[in-house]
C-alpha cells in the first residue's frame, strides 16, 4: 500500500515539473545575408608595399575579379580589400552575364556601391547596342551608365553621338544632351536633347529638332520618329517641308517610306513654289503621289497676285498628274458651299475644279460671280488665268449678267444663252453675249447723273468695248430695240426674265467665306434638259429558214444579209 502510494506521489510531482518547464520558443528562419565582398579570383602574381602602394594589393598578370555575378579582368590591378575596390590597369574588362560587356584602359570600381568608373577608349556593349566614350560612370545597382566627354552610341544602322548622356541597359533608353546627332542610311537629325529607346528604335524628340530625310525636311520641339519604319508622331506646331510645300499642324503624322503626311488642328498647307496655300483643323499630303486634301474650316489662298483670293469650302482635293516630270500639273477640287473674296472680285457657287494644265477653272451648280458693281450668273462658269491674272471667262447657259447703277435702283441688263468676257492686264476689254440677247441698258443724263431712258435691244449677237471700265463702242448683229422714257418703259421689258440681284449671297470679307448664305427658294435656275442625240442600235440579221429544201438537183443557195452593219 505504501508502495503505491509513494508511486502516484511521483506521477503527481513529476507532472507539476513538466508543467512549469519553459515551452520551447519557435525560431524565425535567419534572412540570407546578401554577399558584396569583391572576391579575387586569380591573379598571377601578387605583392603588398605599404610604403609605395599603402594598404593596396599589387597584382599583376590575369588577374580576375569577381562581385555578385559579374566578372571584371585586367592586366594588373591595386586591391583595396578593406574598403571593397580596386583600380584596374590595362584591357579592362567587365562581364555580366552574355548580354552585357565594359570594357577601357583604366577603371576604379567600388564594390559596396555596384559603381564602375571606367576611363580611355570606353565601349560599352548591350546586347545589338554600342556605347563609346572616354569616360563612363557605370552603376550597376540602378542598370545605368552615365558619360560626360562625349559619347557615340551605334544600334544596327543609326548612330547616336552627344556632348553627355545617359544609357540605361535594364530598360534599354538612352539619353542625349547637348550637341545631339543621330545619323543613320535614310535620316539625318540634330538637336539639343533626344532620348532614344533601343530595343523599339523610337527617337523621343524634347527641344529644338532638325531631321533631313531625303528631300523631306522636319523641324519639332516635341515628338516621337521610328528609325526603323520611318514614321514620324510630331507634336506643337511641328513643320514638315519639302519641294518647296510646307506643311504645319498641332499634330502632325509623317510616314517617310510612302510619303503621307496627316495633320490635325490649325493646318497650314503652303505651296511656295505655285504661292498658294491651304488652311484647315484637318489635312493630308502624300510626298509621292502629289496628293492633297483639307477639311474643317478648310481655306485654299492665292498670293500669287498682289491682292490674295480667299476661297472656302466643305473639302479641298489635289490632284498631281504625271508627278516629277516636266509635264506635271494639278487640279484642284473644291466642293459643298464654296465662296470666295478678294476685293476686286467675289464668287459662289456649289462646287468647282480648277486645272494648272490649262489655268481654268470650271464653277458648277448656280455660280455667282460679282465685279465691283457686275453680277454675273449661269449654269456653268469657266474663268482661264494667264500668268496669275485672268484672261477670259465663258458663261455657258441661261447667262445673265447685271449692273447696278449708282441710283441702287436701275440695272443693266443682259441674258443670252452664252456670255464671254475678255481681259487685259485684269481688266475687261471685250464682252460678248450670243444667242438670243436680250439688252436693258439704262441712260445717263451727264450733268444731273439721273437715269432718263432704257434702251431695250433684241439680237443674236452683242459685242461690247470697254476701256477704263466703261462702254467705249458696241456692235450687234441684225439688232432690233426701243427706246423708252423711264415712265413708259413696259413691265413685260424691265427687268428682263430670269433677272435677280443676290447681293444677300455675296461674301463682304475674307472671314464672311465661312457663313453660307443660299439663294431664296424659287431662284435658283431652273434645269433646262439638253437635246440629246438618238443613240445608235447595232441591228442584227437573222435568216429566216425555208421549209422546203431544194432539190438534189438543184444548188442550194445562201440567204443574202442586205442589212447594213456598223
Amino acid at each position: 500500500m505504501k508502495r503505491l502510494l509513494f508511486i502516484i506521489i511521483g506521477l503527481v510531482a513529476l507532472g507539476v515539473i513538466f508543467a512549469m518547464a519553459p515551452a520551447k520558443r519557435k525560431t524565425a528562419p535567419r534572412k540570407k545575408v546578401e554577399d558584396k565582398k569583391v572576391y579575387l579570383v586569380h591573379s598571377d602574381r601578387l605583392h603588398y608595399d605599404q610604403y609605395q602602394n599603402g594598404d593596396a594589393q599589387v597584382l599583376n598578370g590575369n588577374v580576375h575579379f569577381r562581385h555578385q555575378g559579374a566578372d571584371l579582368f585586367c592586366d594588373s590591378a591595386h586591391f583595396y580589400q578593406e574598403s571593397n575596390s580596386f583600380e584596374a590597369f590595362g584591357h579592362v574588362k567587365m562581364k555580366q552575364g552574355d548580354t552585357l560587356s565594359l570594357t577601357s584602359d583604366y577603371a576604379y570600381y567600388d564594390g559596396n556601391a555596384q559603381l564602375a568608373q571606367a576611363r580611355y577608349n570606353v565601349v560599352l556593349r548591350h546586347r545589338k547596342s554600342t556605347l563609346y566614350t572616354d569616360s563612363l560612370d557605370y552603376d550597376r545597382m540602378y542598370n545605368f551608365g552615365n558619360f560626360f566627354e562625349g559619347g557615340k552610341l551605334v544600334d544596327g544602322n543609326t548612330t547616336l553621338t552627344s556632348d553627355w548622356g545617359e544609357y540605361h541597359t535594364d530598360t534599354k533608353q538612352a539619353m542625349f544632351y547637348y550637341d545631339v546627332r543621330l545619323k543613320d542610311d535614310k535620316l539625318f537629325m540634330t538637336t539639343d536633347s533626344l532620348f532614344y529607346n533601343t530595343q523599339t528604335s523610337m527617337a523621343h524628340i524634347v527641344g529644338p529638332s532638325n531631321i533631313t530625310s531625303g528631300t523631306s525636311h522636319i523641324y519639332s520641339e516635341d515628338g516621337f520618329y521610328n528609325t526603323k519604319t520611318e514614321q514620324s508622331e510630331l507634336f506643337g506646331r511641328s513643320v514638315i517641308s519639302d519641294h518647296g510645300r510646307i506643311l504645319i499642324g498641332d499634330s502632325v503624322y509623317h510616314n517617310a517610306t510612302d510619303g503621307t503626311n496627316y495633320a490635325y488642328w490649325n493646318v497650314v498647307y503652303n505651296d511656295t513654289v505655285n504661292k498658294n496655300m491651304m488652311t484647315g483643323d484637318y489635312c493630308e499630303y502624300n510626298d509621292s503621289t502629289g496628293y492633297a486634301m483639307a477639311t474643317k474650316r478648310a481655306v485654299t489662298i492665292d498670293y500669287s497676285q498682289q491682292d490674295s483670293l480667299f476661297m472656302h469650302a466643305d473639302t479641298f482635293k489635289i490632284f498631281t498628274f504625271n508627278i516629277r516630270t516636266d509635264s506635271v500639273y494639278r487640279k484642284i477640287h473644291a466642293y459643298n458651299k464654296v465662296r470666295a473674296y478678294r476685293t476686286d472680285i467675289q464668287a459662289v457657287c456649289d462646287s468647282l475644279v480648277y486645272n494648272t494644265k490649262d489655268s481654268c477653272m470650271t464653277m458648277y451648280k448656280d455660280p455667282i460671280i460679282w465685279n465691283q458693281q457686275q453680277q454675273l450668273v449661269g449654269e456653268l462658269v469657266k474663268v482661264y488665268m494667264r500668268d496669275s491674272t485672268i484672261d477670259h471667262a465663258h458663261v455657258i447657259g441661261q447667262a445673265f449678267s447685271a449692273e447696278q447703277l449708282h441710283d441702287s435702283i436701275h440695272f443693266n441688263q443682259i441674258s443670252s444663252k452664252e456670255m464671254k468676257t475678255f481681259f487685259v492686264g485684269g481688266e475687261a476689254r471685250e464682252f460678248q453675249a450670243i444667242d438670243n440677247v436680250l439688252v436693258d441698258y439704262f441712260y445717263t443724263d451727264e450733268e444731273d447723273s439721273v437715269v432718263t431712258l432704257m434702251n431695250y435691244l433684241e439680237t443674236p449677237l452683242l459685242k461690247m468695248f470697254l476701256k477704263d471700265r466703261k462702254m467705249e463702242r458696241i456692235w450687234t448683229s441684225k439688232a432690233s430695240g426701243v427706246y423708252y422714257p423711264l415712265n413708259q418703259v413696259p413691265a413685260d421689258k424691265n427687268p428682263l426674265p430670269g433677272f435677280a440681284w443676290f447681293d444677300y449671297v455675296r461674301p463682304l470679307n475674307k472671314e464672311d467665306i465661312f457663313n453660307w448664305r443660299p439663294k431664296k427658294e424659287g431662284t435658283e435656275l431652273k434645269e433646262i434638259k439638253r437635246r440629246e442625240p438618238p443613240k445608235r442600235v447595232r441591228k442584227t440579221h437573222t435568216p429566216t429558214p425555208t421549209s422546203v429544201e431544194p432539190t438534189p438537183t438543184s444548188t442550194p443557195v445562201e440567204p443574202t444579209d442586205s442589212t447594213s452593219h456598223e
